[in-house]
């Protein structure tokens, strides 16, 4: 029973790996959401296969056990960076979580280095395991919110999911029920618990392959399909009625001054899923989301230079919700066909 266990489990970490280099290198299409399914999965892998030695040789070298729990670090953010770049469409790796995946490879490779497990297993295991479990924790529910609107539709109606809505569910309930099984055997349930983990990992892995061989799951996040998986438009009534009150968040609220303002923010105040919103603007009105807000911003920041004098072009920039100059300028120059400098000399000469 042990062999065919080990055979199992190790056969998964085996495939993982082997999957997570073919999205890395050999997939014809590249994208983002490809290259964070990978690291997924391959912090997924090493954390596995560090289990399943451990399980089979309680004398492992320290060594595989720091490599292990390192991984581990990385499983619950890269699961919300995948999760969040096919929800909302996101195509180049954000800023913030490049500082987040920064902030935590130092921190791991520094406490890996000065205070190895090797030599400090207490220090890990009072210390820095407990860390890695609560980022871990944090970062699952924080993909629970990323795709909540998707869950919730699967607990009213799951009969009624699509294909991809199923596929991410699917991918977000493996990675809590491994989550879930490492957590019970670190709080000392039962070493049963230890394992389960790695198995519904390989059957998770075999899941996955036959998902791509024969669905083209892996496509999902090429082909837009959170965003456009229904291949008609949303109602007429019903997409009248959005872009309205849209139209009143912008003019009223104001709430593209907000410069941090995400196509999910959005979305939310106008109680819909982010890629119906999306699907809304593509279709409906043939924009981005990017290029319907620099709309709002670049159409006050013209109103603004010919009432506020007192302002500079670069503090206009900033009230309408700009982060930087030289993208105010662009977007500026790309919509009115003059940058401000021109706008502004063109209206002060037609109003002298």
């Amino acid at each position: 029973m042990n062999g065919l266990l080990f055979f199992l489990s190790s056969l998964g970490v085996f495939n993982g790996i082997l999957l997570s280099l073919y999205l890395f290198f050999f997939t014809k299409q590249k994208s983002l959401a490809k290259y964070l399914l990978g690291a997924l999965i391959l912090a997924l892998s090493i954390r596995i296969g560090k289990s399943v030695l451990l399980y089979f040789d309680r004398d492992l070298p320290k060594i595989y056990l720091q490599i292990g729990l390192s991984a581990c670090l990385f499983i619950g953010p890269f699961l919300y960076f995948y999760l969040k770049a096919v929800v909302e469409d996101i195509r180049t790796f954000p800023k913030r979580w490049k500082l987040i995946v920064s902030c935590l490879a130092v921190c791991i490779i520094s406490i890996g280095t000065f205070r190895p497990y090797a030599s400090y297993p207490e220090f890990w295991n009072d210390y820095v395991v407990g860390s890695i479990y609560l980022t871990w924790l944090l970062f699952v529910i924080s993909a629970g919110f990323a795709i909540r609107s998707i869950l919730k539709k699967a607990i009213r109606e799951f009969n009624k999911l699509l294909p991809s809505e199923k596929w991410l569910v699917a991918i977000y309930l493996a990675n809590v029920i491994i989550a879930t099984a490492f957590y019970l055997a670190f709080f000392g349930f039962s070493w049963a618990f230890y394992m389960s983990g790695p198995l519904v990992f390989s059957f998770f892995l075999y899941l996955l392959a036959f998902g791509y061989f024969n669905a083209g799951w892996f496509e999902i996040e090429t082909k837009k399909p959170i965003e456009k998986y229904s291949n008609k438009k949303i109602e007429s009534p019903e997409a009248k009625a959005l872009l309205e009150q849209l139209d009143v968040l912008m003019k009223t609220k104001h709430i593209y001054t907000d410069s941090t303002l995400k196509l999910n923010d959005v979305a939310v105040q106008l109680k819909i899923p982010a890629y119906q919103l999306s699907q809304l603007l593509n279709d409906n009105l043939c924009k981005s989301y990017s290029s319907f807000v620099n709309e709002y911003r670049i159409r006050r920041a013209c109103e603004l230079v010919e009432t506020q004098h007192n302002l500079t072009l670069e503090g206009i920039g900033y009230e309408v919700g700009f982060r930087s100059k030289s993208t105010f300028f662009t977007t500026f120059k790309k919509m009115m066909g003059v940058t401000p400098s021109q706008y502004q000399k063109q209206r002060l000469v037609k109003n002298a």
